[in-house]
């Protein structure tokens, strides 16, 4: 069950922090239907609600992990890409958030209040390290710079209900995702790419685990002479 509990819950650290890049600055924050405000419940009724909410995400997903073969081979291209791909399926059916979207949602949530663009970029850097992002192209310090260049400009703090301020912070941005060779249309591409990293990660984390368990059980003296399975042998709906 330790297979199973991590391929349904466990979120696993992104690598690059182009997804929050591109995402925030090469288009505008887009909402997401599945956090839709609801009506307000009280007591009983709401722990129900989320419960049988919960139960039937869960059983979609199993339900789906019952029927796809995982081959557990990280340096597989193939494998990783089938596993994305059960991920994808998973995340469809039960109604989930993909990592980007999580991130896209978490970046909406923290700064839907926050006034002023330095506290804003500020914030985004905060989501980065907590989520253990790492900015590999510098964009952080190149949009820092932008912003100071415009506050310089304008001879004051840059205020996001500022039209003329923001159109030419944006205007700045856009130069610098020109530089990044970041480009609107290939943000699916970016997400595809993010969604792999993670999918690879994975399945890392599931055969290290799975390494461990056989080694553990090899200890016990009824195993002690039988031969350890090929990781890339096991089924996981045999655990499930």
């Amino acid at each position: 069950m330790a297979f199973t509990s991590r391929l349904i819950s466990k979120s696993r650290q992104l690598y690059g922090s182009q997804i929050i890049l591109h995402k925030e600055y090469a288009l505008p924050l887009r909402g997401f239907a599945k956090e839709a405000s609801r009506p307000a419940l009280k007591g009983d009724e709401m722990l129900k609600n989320i419960f049988l909410e919960v139960k039937k995400k869960f059983e979609t997903a199993m339900g789906i992990l019952r029927k796809e073969k995982i081959t557990i081979d990280p340096d597989d291209p193939a494998a990783v890409t089938q596993y994305a791909n059960v991920m994808k399926t998973i995340r469809q059916k039960a109604d989930l958030f993909s990592e980007s979207q999580r991130i896209q949602y978490t970046i909406q949530s923290r700064t839907a209040n926050i006034q002023d663009a330095r506290t804003y970029l500020l914030t985004l850097k905060e989501i980065r390290t907590k989520r253990g992002l790492t900015d590999e192209l510098g964009a952080e310090a190149m949009m820092m710079n932008a912003l100071e260049k415009i506050e310089k400009e304008i001879k004051k703090p840059l205020l996001r209900n500022d039209k003329n301020g923001m159109a030419l912070l944006l205007a700045e941005f856009d130069k610098i995702n020109k530089k990044l060779g970041i480009r609107k249309e290939d943000l699916p591409k970016y997400e595809e790419q993010l969604e792999l990293k993670i999918a690879k990660a994975q399945l890392e984390e599931l055969k290290k685990d799975a390494l461990e368990a056989m080694e553990t059980q090899k200890k016990r003296e009824e195993f002690k002479d039988e031969p350890m399975a090929d990781v890339k042998s096991l089924d996981i709906r045999n655990f499930i």
